[in-house]
């Protein structure tokens, strides 16, 4: 299985190198009921932001009929966080939308393109103004695959997810590495009670109490859960996953406990 995964890992990469080299995918937005052939592809696409930054986004599609997960990066990344997480996922049977928000930089060799579109147009590209591009990115996922989208983000972007999640009422699950109150002048505390969706929030062994206190709130959830790692003291963010961490496959059990819950 491992082989398997890193087998994808690698397609992933040099699918979205080429992509890279020759240009980006925007129209892979083939309606569920089109008639074509639905087969499983690797795309670096673009759409707008809800105030008309162009997003680049990673594509990783393998049935229209699977669930769809939203992916965000933490601070001074990229969508280049999920190079490894998001094969993997989709060998778990899910469609994936990894994003460059408009605040970051580069990671795994990846470079942020949404940030240049925002500072290009002079738009804000603060922690908070992020909101819009998760939104935006929730939306194409939605008319994509007609369904409820899955939230997850990491370190900023799990506090803004969880946010999002108490404002929306299509999200079908929210997944949260690393949460706390990272966006300046916002209580993430005191704009998450209202969510609704089963929410799974995790974190390093030393993130732990700032974790609790979001989790804590969000007492009106369907589900939730907060996971402690046992065998390992954990890393800030969704890297947790990554093969490098020592203890991420205790991560990984957790997230598919939760998928599949």
């Amino acid at each position: 299985m491992k082989k398997f995964i890193q087998q994808i890992a690698i397609f992933s990469i040099l699918s979205l190198t080429i992509l890279n080299i020759f240009g980006c995918k925007d129209d892979d937005v083939t309606p569920n009921n089109s008639g074509t052939v639905d087969t499983a592809f690797v795309a670096t696409i673009t759409f707008l932001s809800l105030d008309s930054v162009v997003i680049t986004a990673d594509h990783y599609h393998t049935n229209n009929a699977n669930p769809i997960i939203v992916l965000c990066h933490q601070a001074g990344w990229s969508r280049g966080e999920y190079l490894e997480i998001a094969p993997q996922l989709n060998e778990l049977g899910y469609n994936v939308l990894a994003i460059d928000q408009r605040s970051g930089q580069a990671i795994n060799g990846v470079t942020n393109k949404t940030v240049g579109s925002a500072v290009t147009m002079g738009k804000n590209y603060q922690f908070i103004d992020v909101k819009l591009d998760i939104n935006a990115a929730l939306d194409w996922s939605k008319n994509r695959y007609n369904r409820n989208v899955i939230l997850w983000g990491s370190s900023y972007s799990a506090s803004l997810s969880l946010m999002i999640a108490a404002e929306r009422d299509d999200i079908d699950k929210v997944i949260a590495f690393s949460p706390g109150e990272h966006i300046p002048g916002v209580s993430v505390q005191g704009n998450i009670s209202g969510i609704k969706a089963p929410a799974f929030l995790t974190s390093s062994k030393q993130e732990r109490i700032q974790t609790e206190k979001l989790f804590d709130v969000i007492s009106n959830s369907d589900y939730r859960k907060q996971y402690v790692p046992k065998w390992g003291e954990g890393q800030h963010g969704s890297r947790n996953l990554w093969s490098s961490t020592p203890n991420n496959e205790e991560y990984w059990t957790a997230v598919k406990n939760f998928l599949n819950y």
